[in-house]
């Protein structure tokens, strides 16, 4: 007996693109995904990300600080610091991402909206307009300090809680690059003769 054809009604394919999309949000803000398996309980994981966001935050407002630098500085020191400043920012970016993926790795949300970044920072707004390169570098160390008093806290709770990874991550890759600028960027505050050594009472007399 012969095989009955079974007709299959083809699927419209249509090349326009679906746009102005908008649907409720797959994860709200300040939750963390209940079902991972990390043997960190929610309570722990909460915290962490509240903390990382808080991070991540002040983090992003230094990145974009060392970029206003970068673009604004002025004087004899231009070329030095044009270069120090980009240098710094390129570093910060890699720190945000890697404070921003852990928040999601552990099932949380990160923060990524520059008004919701400038709603939570702790960093002093600038304003809008160029700065002396003494001022500019200050605002930058006030920001690192700002970073790395937080990452002395939080890398002490993230062990006191049992989250390694956190611990691991704020210490290594958060807390020393930051050291590291503040060395950096504070060496250029340092009142010193240029071309002809002078004793510091000389120095104080002029």
């Amino acid at each position: 007996m012969a095989k009955k054809e079974v007709s299959v009604p083809r699927q419209t394919i249509n090349a326009q693109p679906h746009i102005h999309q908008r649907a409720g949000e797959m994860q709200a803000y300040g939750t963390v995904s209940h079902a991972l398996p990390l043997d960190l309980e929610e309570p722990v994981r909460l915290e962490m990300t509240e903390q990382l966001n808080l991070l991540l935050a002040d983090t992003m407002t230094l990145r974009d600080l060392y970029k206003k630098s970068h673009w604004q500085v002025a004087g004899p020191t231009f070329y030095q610091l044009h270069l120090l400043f980009d240098k710094h920012y390129g570093e910060q970016v890699e720190i945000v991402d890697e404070i921003a993926e852990r928040i999601q790795l552990l099932g949380g949300v990160s923060l990524a909206m520059a008004a919701d970044v400038a709603e939570t920072t702790r960093i002093e707004r600038p304003p809008r307009g160029r700065e002396e390169v003494p001022v500019q570098i200050s605002r930058l160390l006030d920001a690192h300090q700002i970073i790395i008093e937080h990452c002395r806290e939080l890398a002490g709770r993230a062990s006191e809680l049992g989250d390694d990874g956190t611990n691991d991550l704020v210490v290594s890759d958060v807390l020393r690059p930051n050291e590291l600028q503040v060395w950096f960027l504070s060496e250029h505050l340092v009142e010193a003769p240029l071309v002809r050594a002078e004793e510091p009472r000389a120095r104080k007399a002029s």
